[in-house]
């Protein structure tokens, strides 16, 4: 394909579109890929599935596919779920939430996200859908961004301790944040704080692709 050729040049979009929830949806061929873009920031594919994939990795992909049920809590284009089933070769049950029926609607035509067939894919605000669900999981992955903003919700002590609470035992939880000012690393410290040591190990693994920071929380009691 001549654009997938060029774009080791110059990046092509091939696609944008205005979202109500997202704003704008770009997708773009970079690198010889596919990656889904907010107006500011990569949203699936590109630099977020390297973090994300590095934070697979120091989990340990031997633990990743023992697990029986992976909830994705943000799934935009889906590049960590196609890295859990393409590349780690995951093949157990992945549920997927995501607010934005748009983006959807992108992440099924140029990344064929609907052709996983053990993906159960959930319209629903995150706060609002891990307030109602009965399931446990062996991983939760957060990954929701509003362009280079993270809702404050996230960082609430009520939801993270639900979270936890969603957690099977040798569980956990894979946080991707940004981190843009000295704010944002008291924010995440103070985040680090709140969880009950006595029940939960965590860690933060930063500058990763320059802004983010990964936050792994394992349930070891």
């Amino acid at each position: 394909m001549i654009q997938k050729l060029f774009s080791y040049i110059i990046p092509i979009k091939i696609f944008k579109k205005k979202s109500s929830r997202s704003k704008t949806i770009e997708v773009t061929w970079a690198n010889g890929e596919l990656v889904l873009d907010s107006e500011n920031t990569n949203y699936s594919y590109g630099s977020l599935q390297r973090i994300l994939r590095y934070g697979l990795r120091n989990i340990g992909y031997n633990k990743v596919l023992k697990m029986d049920h992976i909830l994705v809590l943000g799934v935009a284009g889906g590049s960590v779920i196609k890295t859990l089933v393409d590349e780690i070769g995951y093949k157990r049950k992945i549920t997927g939430v995501e607010i934005d029926p748009e983006m959807i609607q992108v992440a099924n035509q140029y990344f064929n996200l609907n052709e996983i067939e053990q993906l159960e894919l959930i319209i629903d605000d995150a706060f609002e859908f891990v307030l109602k669900t009965k399931d446990k999981y062996d991983l939760i992955i957060i990954d929701i961004f509003e362009d280079i903003k993270m809702p404050n919700f996230l960082f609430e002590r009520f939801f993270s301790e639900r979270i936890c609470y969603l957690l099977k035992d040798q569980g956990f939880v894979l946080f991707n944040t940004m981190i843009l000012d000295e704010a944002h690393n008291v924010r995440n410290r103070k985040y680090i704080s709140e969880i009950n040591p006595k029940l939960f190990s965590s860690k933060m693994l930063p500058r990763i692709e320059v802004h983010n920071e990964l936050i792994i929380i394992e349930k070891v009691a």
